[in-house]
């Protein structure tokens, strides 16, 4: 199995060679080659002297010329791949391959803390519809994105964007809810065996709009027979009220003063008494 390494933008790292000479030998006998993807040649030396070496890889490295391991500092990300130590001994007027090996580097880069984002696109009594966003940029390699709504797992529409294979991405990630009560969400951006997490809480919200519904045809048409039949039942009392109450009453006289003289009545005693003193 091939050796790993892991490293991060900006560090660091020693990558190990599969041969370390005697000490009783010094470089002056060997050919000890650092190369990648087997056409760029990161670092070599020959009799005991520097070779040529890819320009990406100029004032970043260095060669133990014990243990041949090589360092690479600061790491960038284009530094991501298999490297092979390939180690030649003089015999001779041959050479002879006494070691060859290789050794993957694995180039991170740190992605920020997630953002997470949500958005009421609607609302009712019983739910609100959300939409949800998580985004991450900066990092390497291309990054897996998890999440959890109240620890149980859901699956985020993910899209990348990224110059190239070896330039930093940006993630984002979106989620359609309809939240029916307050629920916790968790978005997780792993990477190379790193991960960043944030949750946020969703609250549903407490505005409840009850549509109005317009009364049916039922409804209108029996409410107008209703006010229909109380009007007329207000006209006819009026019509009929007065004549009840005024069949007790005199019948009406050309005058005032003629109408009180005839609707006057001598009571029943007076006319007793009357005919009783002519007696």
């Amino acid at each position: 199995a091939l050796e790993k390494k892991v490293a991060q933008v900006g560090e660091e790292v020693i990558l190990p060679c599969c041969h370390q000479l005697p000490s009783s030998e010094n470089l002056y006998n060997y050919r000890v080659y650092w190369q990648k993807n087997i056409t760029e040649v990161v670092l070599a030396y020959a009799e005991g002297k520097m070779l040529p070496q890819h320009e990406q890889y100029k004032n970043r490295t260095k060669m133990d010329t014990r243990n041949l391991t090589l360092w690479i500092s600061p790491v960038e990300i284009l530094d991501n791949g298999t490297y092979q130590c390939v180690v030649q001994r003089k015999h001779s007027q041959n050479s002879v391959v006494v070691c060859d090996e290789s050794v993957t580097l694995f180039v991170t880069a740190d992605f920020s803390k997630p953002n997470i984002t949500a958005e009421v696109s609607a609302n009712s009594c019983e739910s609100t519809e959300m939409v949800v966003r998580c985004s991450s940029h900066g990092g390497f390699p291309k990054p897996k994105m998890s999440g959890a709504l109240n620890n149980v797992s859901v699956v985020w529409n993910v899209s990348w964007v990224s110059e190239s294979n070896f330039s930093p991405y940006n993630v984002t990630g979106t989620l359609w809810l309809n939240v029916t009560k307050d629920v916790s969400v968790t978005c997780s951006v792993e990477y190379n065996g790193f991960a960043k997490s944030t949750s946020l809480l969703l609250k549903k919200t407490n505005v409840c709009v009850v549509p109005t519904v317009p009364p049916s045809y039922n409804v209108i048409t029996a409410s107008s027979i209703i006010i229909i039949i109380f009007l007329l039942a207000v006209t006819l009392a009026a019509r009929y009220l007065p004549r009840h109450v005024c069949s007790h009453c005199c019948k009406p006289q050309d005058s005032a003063e003629e109408g009180v003289k005839e609707c006057k009545k001598s009571p029943v005693s007076s006319k007793v008494s009357s005919e009783t003193s002519s007696v």
